[in-house]
């Protein structure tokens, strides 16, 4: 009786295995598929594309698309130009959150509980786009690369996971520093970051591809097109619908070589940040670790 048990209990578990294996199958094919079709368009020649026979597999393979993106100075310029944004707003973006985060966990800082309320504050109510732009002109920040960066350069929620994150880090271990002689910025800089790899690799995440994405700041409030992130010029050829204008402004000479076009500018744009994530993979996993030690 108790060997079938467990036959019955082995079963089941095999059972349940294979539904959680089925489930993850299906969730990545469907992250998956979209971008194996956007890759096989952008290697697909016009005339499949025109007929629209491309689905899965690329017809008529041939590299035109990438070779008219890569050889345009416009495509390359903008992106230099959101890679280097992209670093320096990560850098200075996980700057202001540390330095932000990081006076909160203190008892003894006063008015701490009203600081704190105003900053949740902030995350549920939003002045709105019109005084933001005249916010902006008032600055003189219009026009301006800056204005691309310091408007975004601290997330209300990314502090709070901050926060808390420097929360669970053993005070003991501050006291003894602090009995050392160390400074609250000795303390941060050799106890609390080094600690705090795993949610800085987190955060720098999210900063970044929310940097990379981000198109409509500039749509706002940038009118030299020298600074134009590679998404807003995205935006802008996925938006010119009419053949012939697209035609004479990009060079087309078929629709399908358009659609050919756009594909490859999509892939040419996700790719790098797709390509971030192994490198903080690592750390994903000791954040999992690390929230299961306790003191």
């Amino acid at each position: 009786m108790e060997e079938t048990s467990r036959e019955i209990h082995s079963l089941k578990t095999r059972i349940g295995d294979w539904v959680i294996v089925v489930f993850c199958v299906l969730i990545a094919a469907i992250c998956l598929l979209p971008m194996i079709n956007l890759l096989a368009r952008s290697l697909s020649g016009s005339d499949f594309l025109i007929k629209h026979e491309v689905y899965l597999i690329p017809k008529g393979l041939n590299f035109e698309a990438y070779a008219t993106v890569l050889k345009d100075p416009k495509y390359l310029k903008a992106f230099v130009w959101t890679v280097v944004l992209t670093v320096i707003c990560t850098f200075l973006s996980l700057a202001m959150t540390t330095l932000c985060a990081y006076p909160l966990i203190f008892p003894a800082l006063k008015g701490r509980k009203v600081i704190n309320a105003f900053i949740t504050i902030t995350m549920f109510f939003n002045a709105g786009t019109i005084p933001n732009y005249l916010l902006m002109q008032k600055l003189n920040l219009l026009d301006n690369p800056l204005v691309l960066i310091v408007p975004g350069c601290l997330s209300v929620y990314n502090m709070i996971i901050m926060r808390s994150f420097f929360y669970g880090i053993p005070e003991s271990l501050r006291e003894s520093a602090e009995i050392d002689g160390a400074t609250y910025f000795t303390v941060l800089m050799k106890i609390y970051l080094p600690l705090s790899k795993p949610v800085l690799a987190t955060l720098a995440l999210f900063y970044a591809v929310g940097r990379w994405n981000g198109y409509s700041d500039a749509l706002m409030y940038m009118k030299n097109k020298d600074f134009y992130p590679l998404q807003l010029l995205l935006y802008n050829i996925l938006n010119n619908i009419n053949q012939v204008e697209v035609s004479t402004q990009e060079g087309f000479s078929t629709p399908g070589l358009q659609d050919s076009l756009k594909a490859a500018i999509v892939m040419f744009s996700t790719i790098p940040i797709l390509c971030i994530y192994p490198f903080l993979q690592k750390y994903f996993i000791q954040g999992v670790t690390l929230g299961a030690v306790k003191e």
